[in-house]
């Protein structure tokens, strides 16, 4: 069998671009035996079907939440959604046509996870629709010109499908008969000078080009029929998958030439000439884009693929990660400083990166990593009751509102960007918002490979699987990352491996406990701490032990998290409802709103320019034993700090707080400041200079 496509990709562009000397790179190699045998690699950490796993507890609350709020009911009235030109009607943002897909691949998700009869009927409407009206070529939605068909929106459609199929087997033939038929006809669009994925003169689906800097997309789902539902059909599954590549990379979207140190930008400003396309700093591009190595890995069996998905994430913690987990980029990446953006996207792209990364390079700071995503950066841009959301989040945000100036700090995004509000500055995040508290549900517990099941999100939440003739129950009963005691009632016929991610910051004067019985916590390299148990009912228990850390940054400026919440200075505000404005600033159709979609102006009433004594900080834990609803509102989290601060003048630029001052002027009196979690606080400051002050007195 023939060198695959991919591999003579990856040879040459690895090569060139990073020196590296690959492990497979003659024809008579074990790399070409991997090709021929045309198996996948496997996850060192394998995810669960979807619905297996049900929430509980704080996290059950926020999907339910979700359901009732903006994500539950875009279907019923949002015209991008209900009025979507996939499922007959007129209306779409771009000619992208991506926002129904986005929608139905986070509603899947979320509708099986949280088992919710309602969302399930919106998801099974929609598919029901679209899969009824795929057209005799095989294509899947509304266009019907070769001028108009791009293949970018199929790929989130397609990664519903798979999860629908999981979730739902009365559903599995229908779906598989379906992809395989719009596979068919991708494979001979891509033969054909990848039609559908580089647009070309007279076409207009993708101008800018973002399905081939996401053609990798596409492997995920395809991985999926490739492994379970192949039907003689293999040889053209993976050639559509090598195809999306090697289009992608013909058009200059090869993630494996950026990912490369000296290449990936340290920063970026505009206009600056750069060796690649603009679009690889599109901040959900990066985020995507993180993935990309590993869907052919899984291919070639390449391992410098695997390796340069660590270099990747490495380069990003180092360059470009937000206080919070995300990536800073309004849309696009610039620097570090906290007056920025990041958006929403974004920070729901990174939450299944990160968990996706981390099942296949078993690394405990990517589950750590995810868990920050998921528990700041999230929450940090989404109204407490998920009616409205943010575009872009900033560190230092002491007020959300339309700016009175344009904002000149943001690359490309308006002054309606950090307005909690039903589409600021643009849909995209209205309909793909949605996907990344579910996701990660689905993501929090994994097989093993000896076999067993290992938490390794640890979010309240129950599994039940088999384990070969092994029927398994595990609940999980915890108010982390609220608070640090997790309990666990198991059930097996058989003994078996269970495994509790211990996460880094955790101290080693944690504890774990069986039937009972505690013991010093003695997590492996990866952080799993291994509990063999037998037949039968058993009980666990960690108890994590932390401290507050602080995280130095530029300029003499800091942030400090608990355990995996960062936080920031509590300040008061004056919250009030506006009606809602359309991304382009025209007035929003009657028919695409509702009386719970608004747009908010939230004002500061107290101080929020303030510089911080790192040397003085103090843990306060209110009880714990019930959490409230919602949890992600100011003041309702349990555990708060109280740190030494003291006002300072902080000076405006494009009406919101500067980049922290180099030399702080004092202006006030120290005091002992609160600090709440950052997800909670939907104006904030987290990123803040740091000042030696004599001591205070914290429990004032």
């Amino acid at each position: 069998m023939a060198v695959s496509v991919i591999a003579k990709a990856i040879t040459a562009s690895l090569l060139v671009t990073t020196g590296l000397t690959l492990p497979h790179d003659s024809p008579s190699s074990e790399f070409i035996h991997y090709r021929d045998s045309q198996d996948l690699v496997q996850p060192v950490y394998q995810s669960l079907p979807l619905g297996a796993i049900k929430p509980r507890g704080w996290f059950k609350d926020q999907l339910q939440l979700e359901a009732a709020g903006l994500a539950g009911n875009l279907y019923d009235f949002y015209r991008f959604v209900h009025d979507s030109m996939w499922i007959g009607g007129s209306t779409e943002y771009s000619v992208l046509h991506e926002s129904s897909p986005y929608w139905f691949n986070g509603l899947v998700s979320l509708a099986f996870g949280l088992d919710d009869s309602t969302l399930q009927g919106q998801v099974y409407d929609y598919m029901d629709y679209v899969l009824g009206h795929q057209q005799d070529d095989g294509w899947l939605g509304p266009e019907t010109t070769p001028e108009s068909r791009g293949l970018w929106a199929r790929c989130y459609f397609l990664l519903g499908l798979m999860q629908y199929a999981q979730a739902d087997p009365s559903q599995e033939d229908r779906i598989v008969d379906s992809m395989h038929k719009y596979i068919q006809l991708a494979h001979s669009m891509l033969k054909d000078n990848f039609t559908g994925l580089i647009e070309k003169e007279g076409q207009d689906f993708d101008g800018d080009g973002f399905g081939a800097m996401r053609a990798h997309e596409m492997h995920i789902p395809l991985q999926w029929l490739y492994e379970e539902h192949p039907r003689n059909n293999s040889q053209i599954i993976w050639e559509t998958m090598e195809l999306m590549i090697e289009g992608g990379a013909q058009a200059n979207s090869d993630w494996r030439k950026f990912w490369v140190k000296g290449v990936y930008p340290e920063v970026t400003y505009t206009p600056r000439e750069e060796p690649y396309d603009d679009l690889f700093n599109h901040g959900v591009n990066m985020a995507e884009g993180l993935r990309y190595p590993l869907a052919i890995y899984r291919m070639t069996h390449d391992e410098a693929l695997k390796t340069q998905t660590r270099t990747a994430v490495d380069l990003l913690a180092q360059y470009h990660k937000s206080l919070a987990g995300t990536i800073i980029g309004d849309e696009f990446v610039t620097d570090l400083n906290p007056i920025r953006g990041a958006e929403l996207c974004t920070a729901t792209e990174m939450t299944f990166s990160m968990a996706y990364i981390y099942q296949y390079l078993g690394d405990n700071d990517l589950a750590d990593w995810a868990e920050q995503v998921a528990f700041n950066a999230v929450p940090g841009s989404i109204f407490p009751d998920w009616w409205s959301h943010q575009y872009v989040q900033q560190e230092n945000q002491p007020w959300s509102r339309n700016l009175t100036e344009f904002p000149g700090m943001w690359v490309n995004v308006g002054s309606q960007g950090n307005v909690f509000g039903l589409e600021p500055n643009y849909p995209c995040c209205t309909v793909n918002h949605p996907q990344a508290y579910p996701k990660f549900l689905a993501n929090s517990f994994t097989l093993t490979e000896d076999g067993g099941i290992a938490h390794v999100h640890l979010i309240p939440g129950s599994v039940t699987t088999s384990l070969g003739n092994n029927q398994v129950t595990i609940q999980a009963d915890t108010n982390y990352p609220f608070g640090m005691n997790l309990e666990y009632t198991i059930n097996s016929d058989s003994d078996f491996t269970f495994y509790v991610r211990i996460p880094g910051w955790a101290d080693q004067s944690s504890t774990f406990s069986v039937g009972g019985k505690s013991s010093p916590i003695s997590p492996s390299d990866k952080g799993l701490q291994k509990i063999e148990l037998g037949k039968g009912t058993n009980s666990v228990g960690i108890t994590l032990d932390t401290e507050p850390r602080v995280v130095t940054r530029a300029n003499n400026t800091a942030a400090i998290y608990y355990g995996p919440l960062l936080y920031s200075l509590y300040i008061d505000a004056e919250v009030s409802e506006v009606a809602p404005v359309a991304f382009d600033g025209s007035v929003l159709p009657q028919s695409s709103t509702t009386g719970h979609t608004h747009d908010h102006v939230i004002e500061p009433k107290g101080t929020w320019n303030v510089a911080i004594d790192t040397s003085q900080i103090k843990t306060v834990q209110a009880d714990v034993s019930t959490l409230s609803n919602p949890i992600w509102d100011l003041g309702a989290p349990p555990v708060e700090l109280r740190v030494a601060a003291v006002e300072i003048d902080w000076p405006l630029q494009y009406d919101t707080a500067a980049d922290p001052p180099l030399e702080p002027r004092v202006t006030g009196t120290p005091f002992s400041a609160r600090f709440v979690p950052f997800g909670s606080a939907k104006i904030h400051m987290a990123h803040l200079p740091v000042v030696e002050l004599a001591k205070v007195d914290l429990d004032t």
